[in-house]
């Protein structure tokens, strides 16, 4: 079942996903060379190509206090601490976002429908939302990136 679950988050990158901004118009924009410019060759990678870290590769995973997730593009916040919660996968979940805070999409990365997730303020891409999270909540699983995140506590 575990394995299921990794694989139903890692994803390669896919030619029609190569440039999220190119496709659509959002609040933020900029050129590739700006992004590339802005951001690590990770956070790169992961938010402008749609790409997907490596399972348990991420410092947020372990991160329990409480704060904001935002994004590493453009700072919009996106989930909440208290919606985290560890679902085994190797990547940060979260039971909900942050109301407007981010977009949908539909991709077939791996050969079936997935419901991709985004920044609704860069476009930057999140991961994935799937309907196994907590069923005491709102039975979703948004499996994010860590390097598509920055976390701010509530102390700052």
């Amino acid at each position: 079942m575990a394995l299921i679950l990794i694989a139903g988050c890692k994803g390669v990158v896919q030619e029609q996903n190569k440039e999220i901004a190119a496709t659509k118009e959002f609040p933020i924009s900029k050129t590739d060379a700006e992004w590339r410019a802005q951001l690590t060759d990770m956070e790169y990678y992961v938010l402008r190509k749609a790409a997907t870290e490596n399972a348990f590769t991420s410092e947020l995973l372990d991160i329990k206090e409480k704060g904001t997730y935002v994004c590493a593009a453009c700072a919009t916040p996106l989930f909440r601490s208290e919606h985290k919660f560890d679902s085994g996968t190797g990547w940060p979940s979260f039971d909900r976002e942050i109301e407007n805070s981010v977009g949908y999409d539909v991709d077939y990365k791996i050969g079936y429908a997935r419901t991709e997730e985004h920044c609704a303020t860069c476009g930057g891409h999140l991961g994935h939302v799937f309907n196994d999270g907590p069923r005491n909540t709102t039975g979703k699983r948004h499996c994010i990136n860590g390097a598509a995140l920055n976390f701010i506590p509530d102390s700052q």
